[in-house]
C-alpha cells in the first residue's frame, strides 16, 4: 500500500487515477462526497498515465482528439471547463504534458498534512482544466501549493525528498493496485472492507449523479462501533482511528 493508506480501522475507498486524466476529473464530485462518510477513509493511488514515453506535448491533433472528450465529460456531470484550457493551454503548442511533477506534488502534500494530497489532486485538477495552466511546471506547482495554505520552504523540501525514486515507487504500486483491481484505466474505485474483503465500483453509472452517491455510499460502510460506556476506574474506548 502506499504512504496514504490508512490502517484498517474501517473501510477505505482507494481512487486509482491520474492528475491529467479528464475522466478523473469527471470523477472529482465522488471522491468529495467519499471524503465525508463516517467510517470511510479515501486514499490515493496515482498511477502515472503521463510519463516517460507517454509524455504528451500539445499539439492541434492533440486538442482535437481531447475536445470531444472534454465537452462530453461536461455534459455528463456539469464539471467546468474553462476557456482558459480550451483556448490557451490546448493551444500552447510544445507544452508538455508529464503526470510525474504532478504526482509528486501530491505525494509532497500528503506528506506534510493528513489529507493534504487529496486536496492537491482537486486543486490541480481545477488548476488544469479551469485555469489553463502547465502543472507539470515547478513553478506552477509550488504557487499550487501555497495557495492550499503550505509552507513553501516546506513544501519545496518534500518535493525534493519525494522526486524521482519515491514517486516512481508509487506509480508502479498504483498500477499493481489496478491490476489487482481488474481496472481496465483511470479512475478505478476499489472499496476496501476492515476484514480485508475488497470490491472494485463500476464508477461510470454514477458519474453525474453525486446526490445519489451520497445517499448509496455510506450503505457498503460498515457502522462504526459505538464507544464502550466507561467504568469507574477504566478508561471508555473509542472507534479506531485512522492516504495509476
Amino acid at each position: 500500500m502506499n504512504d496514504n493508506t490508512p490502517p484498517a480501522s474501517g473501510a477505505t475507498l482507494h481512487y486509482i487515477f491520474d492528475p491529467m486524466c479528464g475522466w478523473c476529473y469527471a470523477a472529482a464530485p465522488l471522491v468529495d462526497a467519499a471524503r465525508n462518510v463516517p467510517g470511510l477513509a479515501v486514499a490515493f493511488h496515482g498511477g502515472g498515465m503521463m510519463t516517460g514515453a507517454n509524455r504528451r506535448a500539445i499539439t492541434p491533433q492533440w486538442r482535437e482528439y481531447v475536445m470531444p472528450h472534454d465537452r462530453r465529460i461536461a455534459e455528463l456531470t456539469g464539471q467546468p471547463f474553462g476557456e482558459a484550457y480550451f483556448e490557451g493551454l490546448l493551444r500552447d503548442i510544445g507544452a508538455v504534458m508529464d503526470s510525474e511533477p504532478p504526482t509528486t506534488a501530491i505525494l509532497a502534500a500528503e506528506a506534510l498534512r493528513a489529507g493534504g494530497g487529496l486536496d492537491m489532486i482537486h486543486r490541480l485538477q481545477r488548476a488544469h482544466y479551469v485555469e489553463g495552466r502547465r502543472i507539470a511546471d515547478a513553478q506552477v506547482l509550488a504557487a499550487t501549493a501555497q495557495e492550499l495554505g503550505f509552507d513553501p520552504e516546506a513544501f519545496a523540501s518534500a518535493f525534493a525528498r519525494l522526486s524521482g525514486e519515491a514517486t516512481s515507487k508509487h506509480m508502479a504500486e498504483s498500477r499493481q493496485w489496478l491490476q489487482r483491481a481488474g481496472g481496465q484505466g483511470f479512475p478505478t474505485f476499489v472499496l476496501a472492507q476492515a476484514d480485508g474483503t475488497a470490491s472494485r465500483i463500476e464508477i461510470g453509472p454514477w458519474l453525474g449523479r453525486t446526490e445519489e452517491w451520497k445517499a448509496q455510499l455510506p450503505k457498503l460502510v460498515p457502522p462504526l462501533p459505538a464507544p464502550e460506556a466507561a467504568t469507574a476506574g477504566a478508561a471508555s474506548c473509542g472507534p479506531g482511528s485512522c492516504a495509476m
